[in-house]
């Protein structure tokens, strides 16, 4: 990440723009920006943006198929913005890798916010020295998000490989879902707890469930852990 985050701001509206980017401006954060889905993945690929804040509703291609295809390849945080009433589609975008949302009508105050603590919580993980763990058959590295079971790489999404990370770093302790959201999320997220069911129901169907010596259990009840064998 650069001493100067450049942050990509997709979104119909010029007013969000505008309203945004003067925040960012008093920061000294630089920013850029697209008005519709097809030029925002353009700009995310030739920019190489720090952060990008991406509306669910854009034309020519929507904010859930953008964050898609973004994240097939990279790991770029991205913060969601969504109208009231769109939980269906707000949910679907943490699924597919979002880091946060903000419902409209929002402040750019809090945007701003935002933007700072999952900055934070992106630089602070690339400072952690134990990115890399590594099990009988399975290796999850946080320096590069990419996890391997037998050899093999297990396409997963950034989260997923996060949330995997951050229960086998802690193997044997029990997370509740709200620690879970709050650790890979953030503290200052406020999500709904399916979230966590839907992505540790994903990352189960892509890792080998037999002839391991590891095992990500549901504490019914309370939450989830991961658990290796002597």
């Amino acid at each position: 990440m650069t001493n100067c985050p450049l942050i990509l701001i997709c979104d119909d509206d010029p007013v969000v723009h505008e309203s945004i980017g003067l925040y960012l401006d008093a920061e000294r954060y630089e920013h850029i920006s697209a008005y519709d889905g097809e030029q925002a993945l353009q700009m995310a690929e030739e920019k190489q943006p720090d952060l990008i804040v991406l509306d669910l509703m854009m034309p020519k291609m929507n904010g859930i198929d953008v964050c898609r295809i973004i994240r097939q390849k990279k790991s770029t945080p991205i913060i969601m913005l969504t109208a009231k009433g769109e939980e269906i589609d707000r949910i679907l975008g943490l699924e597919l890798g979002a880091d946060d949302y903000i419902v409209k009508p929002f402040s750019p105050r809090e945007v701003l916010a935002r933007i700072k603590a999952v900055l934070r919580r992106y630089s602070e993980r690339e400072t952690v020295d134990n990115n890399v763990l590594r099990f009988p058959g399975l290796e999850i590295n946080l320096n590069n998000y990419q996890v391997k079971a037998n050899g093999q790489i297990v396409p997963c999404t950034p989260k997923e490989v996060e949330i995997l990370h951050m229960l086998a770093a802690n193997a044997g302790q029990v997370f509740t879902r709200e620690q879970i959201l709050s650790q890979v999320w953030g503290y200052d997220f406020f999500g709904d707890t399916r979230t966590v069911d839907t992505h540790i129901k994903r990352i189960r169907q892509k890792l080998p469930q037999e002839n391991v010596l590891w095992s990500l259990r549901t504490v019914y009840g309370v939450g989830y852990k991961f658990d290796v064998e002597d």
